[in-house]
């Protein structure tokens, strides 16, 4: 593996893949999973989630991970297949994981699922205050299993979330050596 201005060739072919750098020292790498509906954002009951758009988030997200030297992909799935194929593509090649499950995150074991098994660090994000809302909203079944959850500053938990994940791989690399 030959290294050039920092960065490793291998993960250098990775990024030009579309894929998250590898877990090797370089930059970090953050997998951002959007769930169903969050394509309508803007669009879909802007009393509850606000007026940005799935794209400014995104926009923004990629923005603020230049400024913090960060790697950021972003993908948005209405199917729970699609997630579960994309959070188990990034198993060895993202140090954090950043998800907003959608209505996915009161009902899919099977994300549950796809997160235990990678062994990323996940930080689940809300749009909303999710305990200001219907009781059938409260229960989350990834709340045990995230390093932490992000909820009700709107487009602004992506942010936060993502500031939040650089501590979180920074103090994974220090543990690991």
């Amino acid at each position: 593996m030959t290294v050039r201005s920092g960065v490793a060739t291998r993960a250098k072919a990775r990024d030009s893949a579309g894929e998250p750098s590898s877990l090797s020292g370089g930059q970090i790498a953050v997998l951002v999973v959007h769930g169903p509906n969050l394509n309508l954002l803007g669009e879909r009951e802007p009393e509850v989630y606000g007026r940005t758009k799935l794209a400014d988030i995104d926009k923004e997200l990629k923005r603020l991970g230049l400024e913090l030297e960060m790697k950021v992909e972003t993908f948005q799935s209405n199917s729970e297949g699609g997630i579960v194929d994309r959070i188990q593509k990034a198993r060895g090649k993202c140090d954090v994981l950043l998800i907003n499950p959608g209505a996915y995150t009161h009902t899919s074991v099977a994300i549950r699922d796809a997160i235990a098994a990678v062994n990323i660090p996940v930080v689940e994000v809300h749009l909303s205050n999710v305990y200001k809302r219907e009781p059938f909203r409260h229960h989350s079944t990834i709340a045990d299993i995230a390093h932490g959850r992000i909820m009700g500053f709107g487009a602004e938990s992506y942010s936060l979330a993502l500031r939040a994940a650089r501590t979180i791989a920074e103090e994974s690399r220090r543990r690991s050596g």
